[in-house]
């Protein structure tokens, strides 16, 4: 990833006030406390399902539906294992190519490819903002109103680092939560 991924991306008399980046590693969020034995919940299913239709294949050898059920399966547990382990490396492999910055106008998020993508917020147009601090100092700084836990429009509820209205699990949150707000008090 570039040294600096904002540069040549400031507007005209725009500055940067702050820049950071997420927690490196795995990271358990609250969600987790349910998508964690959802996950055991879906996993176990699909295997026994699994292991009854491959069972149930053996016994129908001569019939060529019988034979191709079992592989019906095969996505499903994909899925499940992404849903059980899975999306905690690829989050934290997605958090290690994204940069956060603020600037005299912007929240600015950059996510590296394949993945990638840019996302410029204007702080005098945020519809909300929110901190969620841990007793470290860590925190992640919503800057919309948080999503419902099932969300069907993205996969940010098992994968956190794909939500670009956050700063998710940056050093010192509080700080930078404050200088959020003085400049929004000072645009409005």
């Amino acid at each position: 990833m570039d040294s600096d991924p904002f540069q040549g991306r400031l507007l005209n008399g725009e500055r940067l006030v702050w820049q950071g980046r997420p927690a490196a590693g795995i990271l358990f969020t609250n969600r987790d406390f349910l998508l964690v034995p959802f996950s055991l919940f879906w996993c176990g299913f699909v295997i026994f399902w699994e292991w009854g239709a491959w069972h149930s294949s053996t016994a129908m050898r001569d019939d060529p539906v019988g034979s191709v059920f079992p592989l019906f399966g095969i996505p499903f547990i994909l899925i499940g294992l992404y849903f059980l382990a899975g999306r905690f490396f690829a989050d934290a492999w997605i958090r290690g190519r994204t940069s956060y910055a603020v600037s005299s106008q912007r929240i600015l998020i950059f996510r590296a490819p394949p993945f990638g993508k840019f996302t410029a917020l204007a702080i005098d147009r945020l519809p909300e903002l929110s901190l969620n601090e841990r007793s470290d100092g860590r925190g992640t700084i919503l800057f919309q109103p948080a999503q419902p836990m099932w969300n069907t429009r993205s996969w940010s509820s098992w994968t956190p680092a794909l939500d670009t209205t956050q700063f998710l699990m940056i050093a010192d949150a509080r700080n930078v939560f404050d200088r959020i707000q003085k400049l929004g008090a000072r645009s409005s």
